[in-house]
């Protein structure tokens, strides 16, 4: 490593989407500045695209988000400067990579940051990946803009980046099991006491939102009222934003009912959120109880 160059390495959490890996990895081929290390952590060999490139380590284990997460957390500690979580359906462009490097560098305070999502297809049931990848080149073709830098206390898990030297100890947190809704903040609440996080335009991407077919929304309906209780319970997430995050998925889960979008089994969460009121009103507040729901 040059002096003055930085160590990125990226991990990539993924289940049943090789696919999506597959472009992800394409993306990544062409990044300006290239990755030390990029870590692929599935829960099986059938996770793993074909004919992935030499440069690309492969980690199989429990499945789980956050256990996943932790696994490439452990395989890069000691080499890399900065670790980068994307998620497997996510387009950056091709100047995120040396972005990062200049933001943490240039403001050693940082210990996260987030970066600006281009499109989310989260809430429109998914981004195809050529129109996903054409609104990146676009952005890829406008003359960069001065660099901002906001302070924040969360982070998005589709691309969120940390300097290791902070990580230290700090693991996701594997109470929040399956897709380890709100593990993001849960993450970043705690980094953030030993630095500054931040959103930044220093690194850019499109969030696909892949939605492979609508699976059943009760573990998620469920988790949408008690990971935030488990999380103000733990110190991680204030009551306001506990209780506005619950609030806020219970009226729109319920208030489209009978009109419920064709990607979203809102019944399903409606329902995970009533077991889940009423797992609180138990005096409980245990995220790993989500298993009942399957």
């Amino acid at each position: 490593m040059e002096e003055g160059e930085m160590d990125i390495a990226v991990i990539i959490a993924s289940t049943g989407r090789a696919a999506e890996i597959e472009d992800l990895i394409t993306c990544l081929a062409r990044q300006t500045k290239a990755p030390s290390a990029v870590i692929l952590s599935v829960a099986s060999v059938a996770d793993v695209p074909d004919n992935l490139p030499p440069w690309v380590e492969i980690l199989i284990g429990e499945k789980g988000l956050t256990k996943q997460r932790n696994r490439g957390l452990e395989a890069v500690l000691h080499r890399s400067d900065v670790i980068l979580f994307y998620d497997d359906d996510f387009i950056p462009d091709q100047f995120s990579l040396a972005g990062i490097e200049n933001l943490f560098t240039r403001y050693p305070h940082i210990v996260s940051a987030t970066g600006a999502v281009l499109a989310d297809g989260v809430k429109s049931g998914g981004i195809g990946f050529a129109a996903g990848f054409a609104l990146v080149r676009e952005h890829e073709a406008v003359p960069p803009q001065a660099l901002v830098v906001d302070e924040i206390l969360w982070a998005y898990g589709c691309n969120m980046a940390f300097r290791t030297s902070a990580v230290q100890d700090l693991r996701f947190d594997e109470n929040l099991i399956l897709h380890g809704w709100q593990e993001d903040m849960d993450y970043v609440a705690r980094i953030a006491k030993r630095g500054t996080v931040v959103k930044t335009n220093a690194f850019h991407g499109v969030h696909r939102g892949v939605n492979k077919g609508r699976s059943s929304g009760v573990p998620l309906g469920f988790a949408q009222i008690v990971n935030p209780a488990y999380l103000v319970r733990k110190g991680a997430m204030t009551y306001q934003k506990a209780a506005t995050l619950m609030l806020r998925n219970f009226l729109a889960n319920h208030g489209k009912l009978f009109r419920p979008e064709p990607f979203i089994d809102r019944r399903g969460r409606a329902l995970g959120n009533w077991r889940g009121v009423l797992h609180l009103l138990s005096g409980r507040a245990d995220p790993k109880d989500v298993l009942r729901m399957l």
